[in-house]
């Protein structure tokens, strides 16, 4: 049996979290300083932390390895099992162009630059999040902006702060399991706090999004659709992740904000020529005036409609319960971790949901999409391979990160730091997001953020009195914000716009907007830590 202990270094608080929080800090200066590759930097981490764990911690080499072994498990089934089945369902809409067909039907919805840009930064990326994530959304938004005759610079911009309020429900809520897994809180918890954040920036994005496009004049003459689209896409948010699923939030957010603005009159009227003139100053794509047939367009839409009818029926209780009887839980080998209190952690078992994970949902939502888009099994197949193919990297980091997590939380260390961080007392509630920001602006994940902080929140949270579940809601909301500076971010951004060498020009236009909105992410958490807005929760 390993006890955990929270002042293993000199019998001092202070010095044992110094040495806990060595894993972390090497992680972040070799991404953020260095620039290594984000797989090599986790490696490096995990080593670290296996280190610190053997040499400061005296947890048993075979615990330490095992606690590694479990996060990578854990990585890659569900989190990566949800990541690649999404991605396949992507790659065959781009293999049978129904992709550039769902693109035109977004591009047609109004000439309007300003209602462009939500259409197409802000729903159609939250869809993209939704589904693919990892970077797609801002490369492939930014481009098709670039289509629509937007200047490049302005573009990227667009497509950076449109990334925020879906990410957290991203690549089929892939974020958010991830911190419920390395919490041990529940999902539905975790999800339902979440979605009493995110959405209130979801009211406020499109109106930024508008203003950067034209400035004060497009407040002035488009804050009416820029509303309407922010309001239906947080309340379809706030709902789908509370009462359905949070696998499906961006999904319902995404096609909601559409509908609205669809239903709004005053977002299809054609802009002023003067207008169209200020703001689009490239050149407009022509695939954009070709024609598609209903049927076409109809099954472009179909991968989505699939993904929402496959995750509702498994949310009727009968058959949510009958999926979960396929779930396995076993006794994980080499682990006998008990916390200070002698009370035995969670991770000593293994929970394997076979059938009722997010992955094996959306594998058949997929084949059922390859069905109706017409894909013969034997592309689908070779699809689904060349998308583990193209996520290998994606692959070592997710794994080598929450195996970095999983040592660092069952040997003590993240238990320490939270302890030591908890000193902040109710000033804690503010600070919590910016950390998650922090993450998210080194890693670019916030899925690799919610691994490396989200056990770190909760000890926190403990220890000062506060909510664990609000604490860790905090560090993915926040984290969120961070995306849209996060070097990898910008690097895509740059690269799909062809704007290289450029990230400093877009990191300077980005930056005041990540920062204000964090800072409305932390007054909203430290109100709803109190009376302020403590009825929000659940």
């Amino acid at each position: 049996m390993y006890v955990q202990e929270l002042e293993p270094v000199a019998d001092s608080l202070g010095l044992s979290a110094l040495v806990a929080a060595l894993p972390l800090l090497i992680v972040l200066v070799l991404l953020g300083g260095v620039r290594m590759k984000a797989h090599l930097a986790g490696l490096s981490g995990l080593l670290a932390a296996v280190l610190v764990a053997r040499l400061a911690y005296r947890m048993p080499l075979d615990q330490t390895v095992s606690s590694a072994v479990q996060g990578a498990a854990f990585g890659l089934f569900p989190i990566l099992w949800i990541v690649v089945n999404a991605l396949w369902v992507y790659r065959m809409t781009v293999r049978t162009r129904h992709f550039d067909v769902l693109r035109r039907s977004f591009g047609r919805l109004s000439d309007d630059p300003r209602i462009q840009a939500l259409v197409v930064a802000f729903c159609f990326g939250a869809l993209l999040e939704a589904l693919a994530g990892f970077g797609a959304p801002v490369a492939i938004c930014s481009v098709m902006l670039v289509a629509l005759g937007f200047d490049p610079v302005r573009a990227a911009v667009v497509s950076l702060v449109a990334n925020t309020a879906p990410v957290a429900f991203g690549a089929m809520g892939t974020p958010v399991v991830t911190l419920a897994q390395v919490t041990g809180l529940p999902l539905d918890s975790v999800a339902s706090v979440v979605g009493r954040q995110t959405p209130l920036l979801a009211l406020v994005v499109p109106l930024v999004l508008v203003g950067l496009v034209d400035g004060a004049r497009g407040l002035r003459e488009t804050w009416v659709p820029a509303l309407v689209c922010g309001v239906a896409f947080a309340v379809a948010q706030f709902a789908a992740s509370n009462y359905v699923s949070a696998q499906l939030a961006d999904v319902c957010a995404a096609l909601a904000g559409a509908a609205a603005l669809l239903a709004v009159p005053h977002a299809r009227v054609p802009a002023a020529e003067e207008v169209r003139a200020a703001v689009l100053t490239g050149a407009r794509s022509a695939d954009l005036d070709e024609h598609d047939e209903r049927p076409r367009v109809l099954r472009a839409y179909a991968p989505y409609a699939l993904i929402i009818a496959v995750f509702s029926i498994a949310q009727i209780p009968p058959v949510k319960d009958w999926l979960a009887k396929a779930d396995r839980v076993y006794d994980w080998p080499f682990l006998d971790v008990v916390n200070p209190k002698g009370e035995p952690v969670g991770g000593n078992l293994f929970t394997w949901p076979v059938v009722s994970t997010g992955g094996t949902l959306v594998l058949f939502a997929g084949i059922a999409t390859a069905a109706v888009l017409r894909v013969h099994a034997r592309v689908a197949v070779a699809e689904w391979a060349a998308t583990v193919r193209e996520l290998r990297f994606a692959i070592l980091t997710v794994t080598s990160v929450l195996a970095l997590a999983y040592v660092m939380n069952l040997s003590g260390q993240a238990a320490t730091i939270g302890h030591f961080v908890a000193a902040a007392g109710a000033g804690l509630a503010f600070l919590s997001p910016v950390l998650g920001w922090f993450g998210v602006a080194v890693s670019g994940s916030d899925t690799s953020a919610n691994a490396l902080f989200g056990a770190l929140q909760v000890s926190a949270a403990h220890e000062s009195g506060l909510s664990p579940e609000l604490l860790a809601a905090a560090n993915s909301s926040g984290g969120v914000l961070g995306k849209m500076v996060s070097p990898q971010n910008l690097t895509i951004a740059c690269a799909a716009v062809g704007l290289a060498g450029r990230e400093g020009d877009l990191l300077r236009r980005v930056l005041p907007w990540s920062l204000g909105l964090l800072l409305v992410m932390c007054l909203i958490v430290m109100a709803q830590s109190g009376p302020v807005l403590g009825w929000m929760l659940p």
